[in-house]
């Protein structure tokens, strides 16, 4: 039985034990690849999926019947879109088959902008508080 959306899930280990084992292999291997291009993160179930969060969410996953959903937002989509043609997908979503290997370093930059993409506009709602104190 693969775990989505499911109620009661309070942690990614809680989300990841209640996968098969060859769904988990996957899931961990994603979850590392996404710890070490974004170290600061912070780990988080939201939507009832695994997520990662660093100044607002960087990435989802989902395991799903024969893929991982990968949802970097509209904009990771849209800055990769060129990079995404073999992969099954839409809007925010990028389909990762269990047959085929795992695209580590398109991941791997996807997690990266994001990571600048959320740091830049923390930044710029900083800059426009101070903006409007000293006015």
């Amino acid at each position: 039985m693969l775990l989505i959306m499911q109620k009661g899930v309070n942690t990614i280990e809680q989300y990841m034990n209640a996968q098969p084992e060859h769904v988990r292999i996957l899931l961990e291997k994603l979850r590392q690849v996404i710890l070490k291009a974004a170290p600061e993160a912070e780990e988080i179930i939201s939507y009832q999926m695994p997520a990662y969060k660093y100044y607002g969410v960087l990435v989802y996953f989902a395991a799903h019947k024969n893929h991982i959903g990968f949802y970097p937002t509209g904009s990771g989509i849209k800055e990769f879109k060129n990079e995404l043609t073999k992969f099954e997908g839409s809007k925010g979503t990028i389909r990762f088959p269990f047959d085929k290997p795992m695209p580590v370093g398109l991941i791997t930059k996807i997690v990266k902008y994001r990571v600048t993409e959320n740091m830049q506009k923390a930044n710029l709602k900083t800059a426009a508080k101070h903006a409007t104190r000293s006015k």
